[in-house]
């Protein structure tokens, strides 16, 4: 194992995932509500080391040489996160999370893992990240699978100091106001990120 290629792939996985987007605001809140946050952290890790492994295997030339593929995957991810921004709002709105997280049932481990996993695979902001950008860095080192292998590591740090770290904030989260802000930035930053992928 190369050093030097593992700690760019670490620098550069941890740089491109660290921004606050969709997936990560739903580790957050997940995180802060101690459901299924293992389950969470895995699935996003895991899901991270496929799409660089594709990338530095190559597929982000794939996606390069087929327009439409990534058309398609601009406009659905762009469908889901203004539907999944429309219903964090309206948890803004009512701002019962606080108690319906302590008295209602939680989301079963499917639903949490299908929601993670759509955030997760219909982002093309994904692809465009961990596939073809980190897949076009890794094809300048001699040694590609250290560098994989740094972001990898990048991601699994990430995600689970995210996951659990967030029980950290939960004192602050007992307030229905705290849900309120969290739920509308989340809200906000879904649409952001919709309108960036529909703006082009």
């Amino acid at each position: 194992m190369t050093a030097q290629a593992y700690w760019a792939g670490f620098g550069l996985g941890l740089s491109l995932i660290l921004a606050i987007g969709a997936q990560n605001a739903f580790v957050l809140r997940q995180g802060i509500l101690r459901q299924h946050v293992l389950a969470v952290v895995l699935a996003c890790a895991l899901s991270d080391a496929l799409l660089i492994a594709a990338g530095v295997a190559g597929f982000g030339r794939l996606v390069t040489a087929l327009p439409w593929l990534s058309e398609v995957m601009r406009l659905g991810g762009a469908a889901f996160l203004l539907v999944y921004g429309a219903l964090a709002l309206r948890n803004a709105l009512r701002g019962g999370d606080a108690l319906e997280a302590a008295s209602g049932p939680a989301p079963s481990l499917l639903q949490t893992l299908a929601i993670c996993l759509t955030l997760t695979w219909a982002n093309p902001h994904v692809y465009l990240d961990t596939v073809v950008l980190l897949g076009a860095v890794a094809a300048d080192y001699d040694d590609r699978t250290s560098f994989a292998i740094g972001a990898m590591t990048a991601s699994v740090v990430f995600f689970t100091t995210l996951g659990f770290g967030a029980r950290l904030l939960a004192p602050v989260f007992r307030k229905a106001m705290a849900w309120r802000v969290l739920n509308a930035s989340v809200a906000l930053v879904m649409w952001s990120i919709a309108a960036s992928l529909l703006l082009g």
